[in-house]
């Protein structure tokens, strides 16, 4: 007895280190063959990509000519608009008032009679008609109300109220300088003086430029994630993939990492290259925490585009039935109109069910306002939130579609 207790002890006492030690080479094992088996199925994806020229030559016009296309082309701001006057005053205030409609803002005025003014406006010759009275500056002087009619082309609504705010102003500002004698403002009891933050010219293309990447970004990861699975399913190779020791979570993250590092890497060349050097557009923020906080979203629109790549059989269901997705995700998502002019329920709703809004005020912050991590961390955590849902979904119908399938 007294010799088989030590010894079993000291058996016992040699063994326990031992099975320990597998245990954890075990657990250790598994997760190292996981990632060995991601890394390749993730170069594969990458191969695949480069393998497609008709893609790559979508993410590069994405990411640099569309960009600066929406921001120079897609603008509000009131520039070369075409301006008719008909002067039936013939006074030296209306010509004045003529002379202050100068460019960039205006193109040279037209002259015209009453009875051109309808089919000038017709035939699209002029966007805005000042009809100045007979006894304009007479009425001026003597102190009577007189009154300038302002007749526009309200088609493109925006553009229309920009322009006439500005033809209201020079007006006013003209009226107010040939009565008084002295530039308007002087001797006025309140100056109202106006400082704009962030953007101080006003130049949509500041904000529309910023905003379109994050629009090509989203509309580019859905397109890639999904079309990735969707052509695998149509070539077939999605068959190999079944009887390879691979499970679904791997080639899913596989699919999300290699195009994940395409779009990420394409938006901070565009940002950089584009947006700051090209167009000129300054960024007041850190160009690492927005790439940062783009890894975030690419996941989560990269896995809804695994999810309706499941839906789909095919790469024509697939493009119709990502369009009306994309379309709601953009255009609810506050890089268009401000978030604040939807109906309250609409906006919540988007909050809960749409990374894109978060996104979204996560890049205002961040490149316009200079927002660091502790001010922008909880449109991460939401963005994180809902792409762990989409994850799940997405995960659940690619098992039940392409392994159960």
């Amino acid at each position: 007895m007294s010799v088989a207790g030590p010894a079993a002890d000291s058996r016992q006492q040699a063994t326990t280190p031992a099975e320990t030690k597998k245990r954890g080479e075990g657990w250790f094992g598994k997760l190292r063959l996981h990632a060995a088996n991601i890394y390749r199925l993730t170069v594969k994806e990458l191969r695949s990509f480069r393998s497609d020229p008709i893609m790559i030559l979508l993410v590069v016009y994405s990411f640099s000519i569309a960009i600066y296309a929406a921001a120079t082309g897609a603008s509000t701001e009131a520039t070369n608009l075409s301006v008719g006057i008909v002067d039936e005053d013939q006074s030296d205030l209306s010509r004045r008032i003529a002379d202050g409609l100068t460019p960039p803002t205006f193109k040279r005025v037209i002259q015209l009679t009453a009875p051109e003014l309808d089919p000038a406006m017709n035939a699209q010759r002029v966007l805005y008609v000042i009809e100045i009275p007979a006894k304009f500056q007479e009425d001026i002087l003597a102190g009577r109300e007189a009154t300038v009619q302002i007749d526009v082309d309200a088609t493109a609504a925006a553009q229309a109220f920009n322009g006439m705010t500005y033809i209201q102003n020079v007006v006013n500002n003209y009226v107010m300088q040939f009565v008084t004698g002295r530039e308007p403002g002087i001797g006025m009891p309140v100056k109202v003086l106006i400082h704009a933050k962030f953007n101080p010219n006003l130049k949509s293309s500041w904000f529309t430029a910023v905003m379109q990447i994050i629009s090509n970004l989203t509309m580019i990861t859905v397109m890639l994630t999904g079309a990735a699975l969707i052509r695998e399913r149509e070539q077939g190779t999605v068959e190999h993939l079944l009887v390879m020791p691979v499970v679904p979570v791997e080639i899913m993250l596989s699919k999300i990492l290699a195009n994940g590092v395409i779009i990420v890497v394409s938006a901070g060349l565009s940002l950089v290259l584009v947006v700051q050097w090209w167009l000129q557009v300054p960024t007041a923020g850190s160009t690492l925490l927005f790439l940062a906080g783009s890894c975030f979203y690419v996941f989560t629109v990269a896995a809804l585009g695994i999810a309706l790549g499941t839906i789909a059989s095919t790469m024509a269901q697939f493009g119709l039935l990502s369009i009306p997705v994309l379309l709601v995700m953009m255009l609810l998502s506050g890089s268009t109109t401000p978030l604040e002019s939807m109906p309250v329920w609409l906006k919540n709703i988007m909050l809960v069910i749409s990374p894109t809004p978060h996104f979204v005020i996560f890049a205002q912050d961040v490149l316009y306002r200079g927002a660091d991590a502790s001010i922008v961390w909880p449109e991460i955590v939401a963005t994180t939130a809902i792409g762990s849902v989409f994850f799940g979904v997405a995960l659940y119908r690619f098992r039940r579609v392409i392994f159960s399938g």
